[in-house]
């Protein structure tokens, strides 16, 4: 698996409704938190490596109701601390 965040710019009044969408409906999402900035939402999503990126954010992220705009980024390593 590996991870990819997704942020999301929304229409209008519509950031709450996004979010709940996506978590309720993309089986992929791991986290969505609403942020503060040129985009609404940032969404971690797990992806199987052989899954298409670009794809899955063009079918799965961008054809919900409300997502005006979306701005992608892979990861390659995650990091944490000794404890946690």
């Amino acid at each position: 698996m590996r991870a990819i965040f997704v942020m999301v710019k929304c229409e209008m009044g519509q950031a709450y409704r996004v979010a709940r969408e996506m978590a309720d409906s993309i089986e992929e999402l791991s986290e969505m938190h609403s942020i503060s900035g040129q985009y609404d939402l940032l969404g971690k999503f797990y992806l199987n490596a052989d899954q298409d990126i670009g794809l899955f954010v063009v079918e799965r992220v961008q054809t919900v109701a409300g997502v005006k705009d979306t701005y992608t980024l892979q990861t390659f390593n995650a990091f944490s601390g000794a404890h946690g």
